[in-house]
């Protein structure tokens, strides 16, 4: 037979199909405690839900956990009975009010205030099963930089900074870029601007942010740090509503000020 005759096919291999990655992570967390972090966690994981994507939201604050509270949700079954082996991973993760899912952790527990070698490899081994059943996956970290703040971080594709207007949270949120930026892998860094005063605000907290890490950390570290700020949610009487409600701010009272400011910064994440 003639090379004219033989098949393109045979005697070349057919390269397989790359394996789909997952899906995309990102770690929301901020330098201040009290800023409406797992609060907006949990209202983005709506917004992005209804555009169809399949969400998980992960409580990482590993010994302090609050998101079954903000969602009014009480289960048995924590990250700390998959971490034990007393349940399976998947009974632990459940449906949440807004259409996506949600694996709690536990409260009090002073096991988890240290990122231990077993505690680590269990967290890694949980993202890692987690991550192909959803398009996005959520970590909600604890305030502050602990090693199981950073560790958890560490983890994610992208950084969502959550700060407020207030001097303290800007100090806090600034040290939380330093740390991640001098000792983590360059990975995209989102701001998200909380309980604004005035239409425009949050740009101006993202401008003054960038000019302080332009100064005294992107001279310092081989990736410049770029904050993108993916919006702002202003202050609004019906956030406090939906938290005394224990409710979804996107269920409660979708068409607020601060629900379409969430939405909003959904589309950019």
């Amino acid at each position: 037979m003639s090379d004219a005759t033989i098949p393109s096919s045979v005697g070349s291999a057919v390269a397989p199909a790359p394996a789909p990655r997952g899906a995309r992570i990102t770690a929301i967390t901020s330098g201040k405690g009290g800023v409406g972090k797992t609060f907006l966690a949990a209202n983005l994981a709506a917004a992005l839900a209804r555009r169809g994507e399949r969400v998980l939201v992960l409580d990482a604050d590993l010994g302090l956990a609050n998101l079954d509270v903000v969602l009014n949700l009480y289960s048995r079954l924590t990250l700390h009975d998959v971490f034990t082996g007393r349940t399976p991973l998947e009974d632990a993760i459940l449906p949440a009010p807004g259409g996506f899912s949600v694996l709690l952790a536990g409260s009090g527990l002073i096991e988890y205030s240290r990122m231990t070698p077993e505690v680590r490899d269990k967290l890694l081994d949980v993202v890692a099963r987690v991550r192909p059943r959803f398009d996005r996956v959520l970590l909600d970290t604890g305030a502050g930089i602990s090693d199981v703040v950073l560790f958890t971080v560490s983890l994610a594709d992208e950084v969502l900074v959550v700060a407020t207007p207030e001097p303290t949270s800007l100090a806090d949120a600034y040290a939380t870029v330093k740390v991640l930026a001098s000792t983590q892998a360059a990975r995209p860094m989102k701001l998200l601007v909380n309980q604004t005063q005035r239409s425009g605000e949050g740009r101006a907290v993202r401008a003054q942010l960038q000019q302080v890490v332009d100064r005294f950390v992107n001279s310092t570290v081989a990736a410049p740090v770029k904050l993108d700020l993916v919006g702002e949610v202003p202050q609004d009487a019906a956030v406090r509503e939906a938290v005394q409600r224990r409710q979804l701010l996107l269920e409660t009272i979708p068409g607020c000020a601060a629900a379409l400011g969430v939405s909003a910064a959904a589309g950019k994440l």
